[in-house]
């Protein structure tokens, strides 16, 4: 009887199923390349300088967002109170700048937001830990208290006219592109904070023990508590993380809006949340990646333009927007279903 010896390093290989399998975020990778050849296609104005420079402008504030919400996700838990996070942080803040510190630099005033956000989200941090109760519902409730403090005892009233510093901010230009129309197309300074941010996590989760500690609790929180992980330092953490990614977000869109609206972002967190998971990031922790959560981004972005420029009506946008969605998670889950026994018979 001749046995055939198959080569290693070929049975190891990985094919191109198991490797979309393994990272769903090339899907959506894939997916955000051929709606962009598509579109171009039949309107060559989609990838203009002006086009892209509004997607950029456009996917800043939800960015910042996703990537505090990656980092909850990754440690097994779910964050719905970033919206009244950055809400509470930008209006208070501003308010604050315009009748006491008018004279506040602009870099304090983002310090500011962000530790305001942070000690925020570290609150929601020690609630989850301290209360052991699951982090969506804890969540809720803060997103409640946190937009009730701020419509209640702060404000209202929108704010049309910001501090000059805040103004400037807002209009600070970072690259000019001339249309062929002869409009004037800016790419403002603000847009680095998405990729500045997105640098930090991203050297969080991968040169860190920070990081591990992460992705360990969001695996399996008991093996990650045997390993030596301190599970109450990586919740604070997480939290205080994505609430100081959500002050800064909320003080970028003020900046950018150049009005403070108290009753803003509400409604936008399941957007933020579906660019995560479409991402690659499972919603039962331990997996994902700050590239797959930025083409996550992207990948909203690109759709909720795509709707804009065939002229899709906004009343039917969030309903196209919610069946991509799901039709992208029906896709996830059934190819990771029907290729886990090959998966599992290369790992034995």
């Amino acid at each position: 009887m001749t046995m055939t010896r198959s080569d290693p390093q070929t049975a190891a290989r990985p094919g191109l199923a198991e490797t979309f399998a393994r990272r769903p975020e090339l899907v959506s990778l894939c997916l955000l390349v051929v709606i962009c050849v598509a579109v171009a296609v039949i309107n060559p104005a989609f990838l203009s300088p002006g086009s892209l420079i509004d997607m950029g402008r456009a996917s800043v504030v939800t960015g910042l967002f996703a990537l505090g919400v990656f980092a909850i996700l990754a440690a097994g838990g779910i964050d719905v109170s970033f919206t009244a996070i950055a809400a509470l942080t930008m209006y208070a803040l501003t308010l604050f700048v315009l009748n006491v510190a008018p004279g506040l630099p602009m870099a304090v005033i983002l310090l500011i937001a962000v530790a305001g956000g942070t000690v925020l989200g570290a609150i929601n941090g020690w609630l989850v830990h301290t209360l052991r109760v699951a982090a969506l519902i804890v969540t809720i409730g803060t997103q409640y208290l946190f937009r009730g403090i701020l419509l209640a005892f702060i404000g209202t009233v929108w704010l049309m006219e910001l501090p000059p510093q805040m103004t400037a901010f807002g209009k600070a230009s970072l690259l000019d592109f001339t249309t062929a129309n002869g409009a004037t197309v800016t790419l403002p300074w603000y847009f680095l904070t998405f990729p500045a941010a997105a640098v930090l996590t991203w050297l969080i989760f991968n040169r860190t023990l920070m990081g591990r500690a992460i992705f360990a609790t969001g695996g399996n929180p008991e093996v990650a508590a045997r390993l030596g992980y301190d599970q109450r330092t990586v919740h604070l953490f997480v939290f205080a993380f994505a609430g100081g990614l959500a002050g800064l977000a909320g003080i970028v869109h003020v900046c950018a809006n150049r009005m403070a609206n108290p009753f803003d972002l509400v409604g936008t967190e399941i957007g933020v949340i579906a660019a995560v998971v479409l991402g690659g990031a499972r919603i039962t922790g331990g997996t994902g990646s700050v590239f797959g959560t930025v083409t996550g981004v992207l990948l909203i972005t690109v759709v909720n333009n795509v709707l804009v420029l065939v002229g899709i009506p906004s009343t039917w946008q969030r309903v196209v927007v919610g069946a991509f969605i799901l039709l992208a998670a029906a896709f996830f889950v059934t190819r990771r279903r029907k290729l886990q026994p090959q998966i599992r018979k290369q790992a034995i």
